[in-house]
């Protein structure tokens, strides 16, 4: 079987599947996000304390950076 002699009703057996999948999945509704009460009230800043990073490196220096 040529595929190119049959390309053109590949291309609109394709097109028709892909206009009914879409049809059919447009008429769905979005799905609705339950946040429980809690969640939504509870200040972030009071879960946990922010960690800090503290970096005690000396910087390079320009030779040392030209040797890398």
């Amino acid at each position: 079987m040529n595929i190119a002699k049959n390309m053109e009703a590949i291309f609109i057996a394709t097109a028709i599947i892909a206009g009914a999948t879409s049809l059919a999945t447009a008429s769905t509704p979005a799905p609705r996000i339950f946040i429980a009460a809690d969640a939504v009230t509870t200040p972030a800043a009071k879960a946990a304390p922010m960690q800090v990073v503290t970096i005690t490196a000396k910087r390079l220096t320009a030779a040392e950076k030209a040797a890398l």
